[in-house]
């Protein structure tokens, strides 16, 4: 988003400077320029594209965790960094989180790590430990096994002692005494009195577990009507009551037990957490390393320090006069704090320069609201709205507030069909004082609607050796994304034109006019890039890759995989394969299987050099170098000196591209944290978790995948919402923590 906002404010400063008179004067116009434009303002209008070029540093135009960067870079004693601190790789951090881990579990805590091992369930401990580090504020301080168990309403000590104390109050004995002569000969009947007949003398947990099936639904939260019949619940008289309070009490038991549970196991996080915190921390500290949420917390930290933060502010307020805040709906907590103490001297009045005229500018929409995300609340956008508001006034100015009910990116069918769906909905940022408009009344604007489409519950005959996670061509996600690539070339191939805007002129779709936007990345999103690439339409693919799982990144590792280990057979075949070399599945057939028993790939390969002097060229060069050079050297010379790149390229397509700059990326990363050599870094990589974000040009003409995250801030002019009626999940990355 921030490269995005310095694009298109060069392209507008930039056209300012080529504009006649006439026409810059109607553009400021437009734009809402008070006073007379006179041909001074005119002229400052057209120098403006050159003092943005030129400005020390370019335009301060960065992230939040950016600008907190620099901050700390520039006071790193008074914020207690290093000054040669750096910005910490995801890899780097499960690494040392791992290594943490390991050495806790040999040591004095194992029990403490052993009992957080036994929590995993479906997640792996570096789940648990991200979910950690992600929430450290909570555990420091830790709170204490009883403020555990009273936030999540849990008692203490025996979970059972305490189930069987609420479900077996005595008000049950005489209901359950009478309930066997109110039997009939009913299924129903002969499964309560089997269960009866197996209840203890003494109420237990086996008799709560015994009459939880009996009487409750299989989730245990509330009475199964199936359990009686009506005579039974007839006969039963003024029983009856008992019967259904006493279900309720079951219910409530099994309530109580999954509350102890989750206390237990948060109880354990938090006994975990205690001694993982403060030594990940300190490792962190001894390698210089901060992470994102450090660079917030620490500069939050410097600012609002007693000792320092007066003179810290004072040379901060020297070199800022305006301060845009963006998408602040976004903005968490501490982030808003960190935005506070920068403005403060602004709101209080006159700062080290009291001639200069010094503003705030925030921008932010609730209904654009990322929730969670990094910690923001867009209930805190209204509580600084009225601390902006208050301290203001107490400097004699006034806070402006502007509501920009125009919109001038789309047309009115579509708000129209915005507002109507929301309507209602005040807490989303849709009150019902607020309808939008288009800046464009007359541009004209279609919003079609698809039928719902399911997947049929159809066995399909599939060959034996055919993957079983294998989509389906009947599944509702194949055959949906087929019909959108569908669409989309038949738009572009019968001269379907969009309207003109601005004084542009009409001109044909084309595919960089597509922006498709989906909830996650799985489900109906590769289907879409599968679909398009079918069909030979252009596509940019996803907006964000895992790099282990490229194509082009495993040809390159299995490679130097064999480099690090010519033992490693597969590892050879895997390259010989591969776009690297080229070999067909014959030729390796060949070599493999005419072999003496027991020989090595590469000895085999060796002994019939004649045959193949390019591969065996490339390999012995490259085994050569492999004890010399750095990986990312090793890499490069792949790439470049064996003509690698453009063999990937040519046969995968330019999205290696992508892929084969992140590995050259990881390989400087691990070489600036560790010490370089082959094996060290085949370690480091052997993962598929790492994702890079690809920056996918608007201007290149090809159909865009995303998802509403990662488009925040993009606009096209037609846009294709595929899965607007699958139902949210809740989140399950990890809710322990």
């Amino acid at each position: 988003a921030a490269s995005e906002m310095q694009n298109r404010l060069f392209e507008r400063l930039g056209e300012w400077a080529m504009l006649n008179t006439e026409e810059l004067r109607r553009k400021l116009t437009e734009l809402g320029a008070d006073g007379p434009l006179d041909d001074d303002r005119l002229r400052d209008a057209r120098t403006l594209f050159a003092q943005a070029i030129e400005a020390p540093g370019g335009l301060k135009i960065q992230t939040i965790h950016s600008f907190c960067a620099g901050i700390l870079r520039r006071f790193p004693l008074e914020a207690g960094v290093t000054p040669q601190f750096t910005e910490m790789e995801d890899r780097a951090a499960e690494l040392l989180q791992a290594e943490v881990v390991d050495d806790l579990a040999e040591g004095d805590h194992r029990e403490i790590v052993a009992a957080v091992a036994g929590l995993r369930g479906e997640n792996d401990l570096s789940t648990i430990t991200r979910g950690i580090v992600g929430n450290r504020a909570a555990f420091t301080p830790a709170p204490t096994k009883q403020e555990v168990y009273d936030r999540i309403g849990a008692p203490m000590g025996d979970p059972k002692d305490h189930v069987v104390r609420l479900v077996f109050d005595g008000s049950e004995q005489a209901m359950l005494a009478h309930l066997p002569a109110c039997l009939d000969k009913s299924k129903a009947a002969e499964k309560i009195l089997r269960a009866l007949a197996q209840l203890p003398a003494t109420p237990d947990m086996a008799s709560f577990e015994i009459l939880s099936q009996l009487f409750l639904l299989k989730d245990r939260s509330r009475q199964s009507t199936s359990a009686t019949t009506k005579k039974i619940r007839s006969d039963l008289g003024p029983h009856l009551d008992t019967l259904e309070a006493f279900c309720e009490r079951l219910a409530q038991g099994h309530e109580l037990l999954r509350a102890c549970d989750l206390a237990a196991k948060q109880w354990a996080i938090t006994r975990f957490a205690e001694v993982f915190v403060p030594e990940y921390e300190r490792r962190k500290q001894m390698r210089g390393w901060l992470d994102y949420d450090d660079l917030i917390t620490r500069t939050q930290s410097l600012l609002n320090n007693p000792s320092v933060a007066a003179w810290v502010l004072y040379k901060l307020d020297g070199g800022i006069d305006h301060v845009l805040v963006d998408e602040a709906q976004d903005t968490s907590p501490t982030q808003w704090d960190v935005v506070r103490n920068l403005v403060g001297e602004i709101t209080s009045g006159e700062g080290a320069r009291a001639d200069t005229d010094r503003t705030i500018f925030v921008v932010g929409d609730k209904k654009q609201s990322i929730y969670s995300f990094q910690g923001a609340d867009p209930r805190e956008f209204d509580r600084m709205q009225e601390h902006f508001r208050d301290h203001l006034a107490g400097s004699g100015h006034a806070l402006t507030e502007r509501s920009l009910s125009y919109s001038f990116r789309t047309s009115s069918a579509i708000l129209r069909v915005v507002d109507t769906c929301f309507a209602g909905q005040d807490a989303a940022g849709f009150p019902a004082s607020v309808r939008h408009s288009a800046f464009f009344a007359d541009m004209p604007g279609r919003v079609d609607l698809w039928e719902d489409l399911q997947t049929e519950d159809t066995k399909e005959d599939r060959h034996w050796y055919d993957p079983l996670d294998r989509v389906s061509p009947e599944h509702a996600n194949r055959v949906l994304a087929n019909r959108i690539a569908a669409r989309i070339g038949q738009i572009c191939s019968d001269g379907t034109t969009l309207p003109a805007r601005d004084g542009k002129t009409a001109r044909r779709v084309t595919a960089g006019d597509f922006l498709i936007l989906v909830r996650r990345r799985s489900g109906i999103f590769p289907e879409i890039i599968r679909a398009c690439k079918a069909a030979g339409l252009p596509i940019a693919g996803a907006d964000r890759l895992k790099v282990g799982a490229e194509v082009a990144v495993k040809d390159l590792a299995a490679l130097l995989s064999f480099l690090a280990t010519p033992e490693d057979d597969l590892s050879l075949a895997t390259a010989l394969r591969s776009p690297l070399f080229g070999w067909s599945e014959q030729a390796l057939f060949d070599i493999a299987h005419r072999r003496d028993k027991g020989r090595f790939l590469w000895t085999a390969l060796r002994d019939r050099a004649a045959e193949f002097p390019d591969t065996l060229g490339i390999l012995t060069d490259l085994l050569g170098q492999t004890d010399f050079l750095r990986p990312y050297d090793l890499i490069e010379r792949i790439l470049t000196r064996h003509d690698g790149r453009s063999r990937l390229v040519g046969r995968l397509g330019h999205e290696a591209v992508d892929g084969i700059n992140a590995l050259l990326g990881q390989a400087l990363a691990y070489e600036r944290s560790d010490i370089p050599s082959l094996t060290g870094f085949l370690v480091w990589m052997q993962t598929d978790n790492l994702e890079i974000k690809r920056q996918i040009d608007a201007g290149s003409d090809m159909i865009r995948v995303m998802t509403v995250h990662g488009a925040k801030g993009l606009e096209a002019p037609i846009v294709i919402l595929p899965d607007t009626a699958m139902y949210p999940r809740p989140g399950s990355t990890n809710p322990l923590v």
